[in-house]
Formats: C-alpha cells, structure tokens, sequence
C-alpha cells in the first residue's frame, strides 16, 4: 500500500515568494508550571505538561504542546546522516567537504545555542557526490512535489538511488534524521524558486536493508541567501522535530503572509539569524518546568521574563483562552541567535494547536500597529513586525487579560504585571 509522508515546505519571507537576492549562569528561575507561587528551582529540560500543555491537531505538523510519535527526538542526543548528490547534467562544483561545510558545524552549533545545550546535534556526513543515474529535469521535481513511494519519478526515486549507493555501508537504525544536500547547480536558484522540503511524521513508503523506514527526511536544494543561510536546514530539521510552518499559504495581504515574521525561523528563516519563540523551545523539550508559567486562573501576577537569547531563568508565560489557545508572553533581546532585534521587550503571541503548518498557527501581537518597523535594512524581513515587543509602560489586552510591561531589570529581565479576569473558556478536560 503507498504511504504518503506529510510534507513541510521551505518556503519563507513573502511567503510564497522566494528570498530577496543579496551568558547567564545559575539554576533557572522562575515559576511553577502549574502557576501560584514560585516553584523551587528544576534545571531538568522535560516535554511539556500541565494545563497549559493544550492538546491539539496530531494528524499533522501542529503547535501541539505533545508532539505525537513518529518525529525525531528533539533533545538529547540526536544522531542525522548526511548525503551528498548530483546529477549527470548539474556535477558538482564543489567538493563533498565543501558544501558540507556550508551547513555544519554551524547547524549544531545553532541548535546547541537554542537548546541551552538541551540538544545535542550531531551529524555524520557520506562525504562523497553520489550522482544520480538521470539528469536533473527527468526526476520531475518541483515546489510541492510529493514523496510517492508507488512512482519511479520524483523524491521516491531519488531516494532509493541513495539507498542503493549506500545500504550495503550505512546502518540507518543508528539515526534520528536524514539529511540530503543536493548540489547547489540542480535546478534554479532558491531566489527565484523554494524547493528544499522535509518529509516527516510518517513513513515515506520506502524501508531500508534494516528494515527501517526512510522517514524525517531533509532534501535541501540551492543556496541561500543572507548571513546564516545555514538556517534552511534548521528550518527543515525542525519540521523533522514536529514544528510547522508559521508563515500563511492561503488569501491575504502580504503582512498576513508572515504573521511571526522574524521571530522564529519557522515563518521567516532568509535574511538575518533568528532565535525559536519560546513556546517553540518548551515544545521541542528544551525548557525546565521551572522556566514555565502557566496562568491557567484568574489574579494578579508580576514577575520577570528573562530574554530567550540568555540561558536560565523564566523563559514563557501562558495564559491558556481555550482548549486550544493561549497567549504567550516571552522576552526578547539581542544575542547570539537574536541578530536583529532592534526593539527589545516583551514579544506577546497568540497559539492555536489545531491550525495545521502554513495555515498560520501562531500570530505575533504588534506593539506598534501601523509603524514601518526599526529593522528596514534587509528586504527578507518583515519590517512591519521587527519593532512587535512591548516595551516599558506599554499594555497589551486580550480576552480576559491585561499585560502591563513594567520595564527591564538592571539584568536585562523584563518585568511584567498580568491580570486575568476569568479562567479559559470551555476548557473541557485540561490536556
């Protein structure tokens, strides 16, 4: 029977268009997952739990606070094999080590930092051009062409070329993700087209010698613009850890099209390097129970947010509005992965876990309606969205609650007051 892998595109900044060409130390602080008063210190990374933990889509890549079985671990030790290929018509250009080199050691890096050293990424390369046995346009390739295992065109065939050329020496039971990086000359340039993709959450169809499936697959094609252009993959191996699309594929205004804009990779992953939005860090298990606090009743709480570019500290605060939504409040600041926050202060979201990727799952709250944005310099990046946070003396209002952004701390942490009038609405069973 064909088995159809559920498939996540690369595609980023205008959405559907392609890119423009060109520590703190110390035990964690904060409060208990569960609100109330604040818990002792919990150091010990864990996947999310309690009633903020909303439940929701799990047929398909979602913002689901559990991400459902059949993605790849997301914290830990995490262990990718990496191919290389070209085609009779595009040899590569390069060597092997090369555009190798163009992706690690910076994507284990990259992900180090994010994870507050919470994952542990590493990558073994076949540092060899497998080349296919057809030129490049006899494969059929294109945006959104899917994994058919029934077919001899298509990433199918791609896919079993590989595994022809390398199952006799590869055990693939020993890995978590698989990586294909396609030489950069095959096919147009990701300027003019997005291709690269990832094939994640279910089987493809096709097993291995081991009999294991050739699933979370990573297929990268062309170059990418902009000074970490590394980050595709990091997009694309984060669908491999069960997070979606952000940015908007259907009908609306181009400011809809990114509605995070540049505060997560995930929406727009061109341009400048970006950090992951904090439910995305408690989601992929890289935040301590100590580091999360859930406003689940109603009150009066103030307390102090510490930036996502610094480890330690309270990272998220949710404050659930239904089984399936919730508002999110996180600090953000320049740092190591944060390159171009120009308006420090208190990013606020709006979450929906039943909203599948590119439909728009998570909204950014504009601080600033209306403003042309403080980062304008790089056309890969929303501007409209780059001056979003709160900042001192300014108050977001939602339903059922009130954010007043007290200010930043001589530490750098910022403070907040929230008052919730009512607990969420029509919660069911808390998930």
């Amino acid at each position: 029977m064909k088995t159809l892998a559920i498939v996540v595109m690369a595609v980023t900044t205008l959405a559907m268009t392609s890119p423009v060409p060109a520590g703190r130390g110390g035990p964690d602080r904060g409060a208990g997952a569960q609100g109330g008063p604040p818990a002792l210190a919990d150091t010990g990374a864990r996947p999310p739990s309690g009633p903020c933990a909303l439940p929701g889509a799990t047929d398909n890549v979602s913002e689901t606070a559990l991400t459902p079985p059949g993605y790849a671990p997301s914290s830990g030790v995490v262990r990718a094999i990496t191919f290389l290929i070209d085609f009779p018509d595009a040899p590569a250009k390069v060597t092997p080590q090369e555009r190798y080199a163009e992706f690690f050691p910076a994507v284990a890096d990259y992900y180090r930092t994010s994870s507050y050293g919470r994952l542990d990424y590493r990558s073994t390369p076949v540092l060899r051009w497998i080349r296919m046995s057809r030129p490049y346009p006899a494969y059929g390739i294109e945006r959104g062409t899917p994994f058919d295992a029934s077919s001899d065109d298509g990433y199918a065939a791609l896919s079993a070329e590989i595994l022809d050329a390398v199952d006799d020496t590869v055990d693939f039971r020993r890995y978590d993700l698989i990586n294909v990086l396609v030489t950069p000359d095959a096919g147009p340039p990701a300027t003019e087209d997005v291709r690269s993709v990832t094939f994640a959450g279910t089987p493809t169809g096709l097993t291995t010698a081991e009999g294991t499936s050739f699933m979370n697959v990573s297929f990268i094609w062309s170059r990418q613009t902009g000074d970490s252009p590394f980050r595709v993959l990091n997009h694309e191996n984060a669908h491999s850890f069960g997070l979606p699309d952000l940015y908007y594929t259907g009908r609306g205004s181009a400011l809809l099209k990114t509605p995070v804009g540049h505060w997560d990779p995930m929406d727009e992953d061109w341009g400048p390097s970006e950090d992951f939005l904090a439910w995305h860090k408690w989601k992929l298990g890289w935040l301590a129970p100590a580091q999360v606090r859930c406003l689940d009743r109603p009150g009066d709480r103030s307390f102090a947010l510490t930036p996502t570019s610094v480890p330690g500290g309270l990272k998220l605060a949710v404050l659930p509005v239904s089984r399936h939504t919730a508002i999110t409040l996180e600090a953000r600041a320049p740092g190591p992965l944060d390159h171009v926050v120009c308006r420090p202060g208190v990013l606020v979201t709006a979450v929906t876990t039943t909203m599948y990727t590119g439909s728009g799952p998570v909204r950014v709250a504009d601080a600033t309606p209306g403003s042309r944005g403080c980062y304008t310099s790089d056309l890969n990046v929303n501007a409209a969205l780059s001056d979003a946070p709160y900042a001192a003396g300014q108050t977001y209002t939602g339903p059922g609650v009130t954010v007043d952004v007290l200010g930043a701390t001589d530490g750098g942490d910022w403070r907040v007051r929230v008052r919730t009038v009512r607990p969420r609405a029509s919660a069911g069973g808390r998930g």
